[in-house]
């Protein structure tokens, strides 16, 4: 749920994914506790963990309703009712299907597409589950109806996910940190089980299923690709185990602010998290023993000349809230020194946000940073090219590598 039972931190890669179907029976039952307002609230805190909000509460609806839209390249799928509703929501089920749901992808009717990111929640425990369904059974039913998925052939045939699963189910990925203390222990199950952090940030392979081998090595399948996140790439783009913390928290670090997939993430997830756990969870992307994060601006060396057109660019439509010094300006805009986006090798994501702009994002407490309009119908390929280059030369320790060419293929 670091997006829900149809996920979308998840969703634009974990709805990337293959087709199944047919039902089974749950892996696992076990009578569930008796109800309590201690299980309860733990439910609810381990829902916001799980990040179930962002696939199952659409903009302006019943919360957990359902209707989330989520594309893919396969089609588009939709997040599933699951509020007590007994028609269209989960009000027949029992803690065992539940539990099915998460760790089999199957439910009481047939069997879950792995847009449903049961390939990380396989990872929770019962314990767990049976806290988030007691949380999710006090909530008011909805009666929404479910939107069916939208899917090109094949990959409309459930039947399909049956075999999926044979070859690409796995109980776990390989860890991209190392360690054994308490905090990187918990950390591991945060990022893994409820906030399964791999369903956007591990490439993926030809038929959707996440690539074990390269796990947190970004993927790029949604407009703004879900970066790098092992130690040493963290590290090269200056990340801290504190300011990981104060992103997780609040949205904001000096490196810059949540945006695109990751904004509602922080939103409706992490920033609901507690200390401990926050710092369980930085301590688990960086390791026991954390690299030494680069310098905060690490210039490359260019000809200023070259630059110059990008600068320009910068000083006539950028530099009015982000600062002639790339320092930002609180309140309004994030500063581009040291900013963690201009410090990515790909440029991919640099490029889309000066494309297509930023919506105005909202932060916890009364944080707020303002819209920031696209560029995309006022500049040509080939000056969003010459602003990325002067931007990323500048302040983000990168070559002025980008071509108009590139800039075309991600309008």
């Amino acid at each position: 749920m670091m997006r829900s039972i149809l996920t979308r931190l998840a969703a634009p890669l974990a709805a990337a994914t293959f087709v199944l179907a047919g039902c089974g029976a749950p892996s696992d039952t076990a009578a569930p506790p008796k109800s309590s307002p201690e299980l309860i609230a733990r439910g609810r805190y381990l829902a916001h963990a799980a990040d179930c909000a962002a696939c199952h509460t659409a903009p302006h609806g019943a919360p957990f309703a359902g209707g989330v839209k989520l594309e893919s390249q396969f089609g588009t799928f939709y997040g599933t009712n699951i509020t007590p509703d007994p028609k269209h929501g989960i009000g027949g089920w029992s803690a065992d299907d539940f539990y099915g749901a998460l760790h089999d992808g199957v439910t009481p009717k047939h069997k879950l597409y792995p847009a449903m990111p049961y390939t990380s929640y396989r990872q929770m425990s019962r314990e767990d589950s049976d806290a988030i369904y007691a949380y999710l059974m006090t909530q008011k039913p909805a009666a929404v109806p479910n939107v069916e998925a939208d899917l090109a052939f094949p990959y409309n045939v459930r039947f399909a996910v049956r075999f999926w699963d044979m070859l690409f189910l796995k109980d776990t990925l390989p860890d991209a940190s190392s360690g054994q203390s308490a905090d990187w222990t918990r950390g591991r199950y945060l990022a893994n089980a409820l906030g399964h952090c791999a369903e956007c940030h591990t490439p993926r392979g030809a038929f959707g299923q996440m690539q074990g081998a390269r796990t947190f090595q970004g993927g790029a399948l949604g407009r703004i690709g879900a970066p790098d996140i092992v130690p040493s790439a963290l590290a090269a783009r200056g990340w801290t185990g504190a300011d990981l913390q104060a992103f997780f928290a609040t949205g904001i670090a000096r490196q810059g602010t949540a945006f695109g997939e990751m904004h509602p993430v922080v939103y409706l997830s992490t920033q609901h998290l507690d200390t401990e756990d926050l710092r369980a969870l930085a301590t688990y992307l960086l390791g026991d023993a954390p690299p030494e994060p680069a310098p905060l601006a690490a210039m490359k060396l260019d000809d200023p000349a070259r630059l110059a057109t990008g600068r320009n660019l910068y000083l006539d439509s950028c530099a009015g809230c982000h600062g002639i010094g790339g320092q930002g300006k609180p309140h309004v805009a994030v500063g581009m020194d040291g900013n963690s986006t201009l410090r990515q090798a790909d440029p991919r994501n640099l490029i889309v946000a000066m494309l297509d702009g930023i919506d105005a994002q909202r932060f916890s407490g009364v944080e707020n940073m303002q819209h920031m309009p696209g560029f995309g119908q006022t500049y040509s390929d080939e000056q969003i090219a010459q602003l990325a280059n002067y931007l990323r030369a500048t302040w983000g320790g990168q070559p002025g590598d980008v071509t108009a060419d590139k800039v075309k293929s991600l309008r």
